[in-house]
């Protein structure tokens, strides 16, 4: 209704200037209890809401960095991991080399210990069939001369009296 006077007043040339400072001073005072009642409480809530974005941003970012911390502290512990496993196989593969080998020294030292022994003892069993033999042939000589000193031979005799003492020691075998 003021601006119909207004618009009025001006068409018709006139100004009403009492209507025009009224409303600016109105308008004046609508500005300021705006800004005392709606426009400090909003602009606080805005600010408010600015600074809990800002803190989730911030808390974000952190939040983000410490994963991306401990993903690369994983990383790092993973790869630690793989080392010390490699590790562990390689001193394990080297453990068994060093093993296989003194089980193929002691095994190679036992066979020429008991071939060793082999053959000390061949050369005993031999050495003492000899003196067997000897002894044999020593008492069977020993024999044959008293059975020739007893009775004097031919030829026959001598030779029947011969393969009788090799059959008799035969037997006594």
């Amino acid at each position: 209704m003021l601006t119909d006077g207004f618009v009025l007043g001006f068409v018709s040339g006139k100004l009403n200037t009492g209507d025009i400072v009224f409303q600016l001073i109105m308008f004046i005072i609508l500005l300021l209890l705006l800004r005392k009642f709606a426009w400090g409480p909003l602009m606080g809530i805005m600010k408010q809401r600015e600074e809990h974005i800002a803190n989730e941003i911030l808390a974000a970012e952190k939040s983000r960095e410490e994963a991306n911390r401990a993903l690369e502290e994983q990383r790092s512990l993973l790869k630690e991991s793989r080392i010390e496993a490699q590790t562990l196989i390689e001193n394990a593969r080297k453990q068994g080399d060093i093993q296989r080998e003194e089980i193929i020294k002691t095994a190679r030292l036992e066979a020429e210990r008991l071939k060793s022994a082999a053959k000390v003892e061949i050369e005993t069993q031999k050495e003492k069939a000899v003196t067997a033999l000897r002894e044999q042939v020593a008492s069977l000589s020993v024999l044959i001369a008293s059975k020739v000193i007893e009775k004097e031979l031919n030829a026959d005799d001598q030779e029947k009296l011969i393969n009788d003492y090799i059959q008799e020691a035969g037997e006594k075998r």
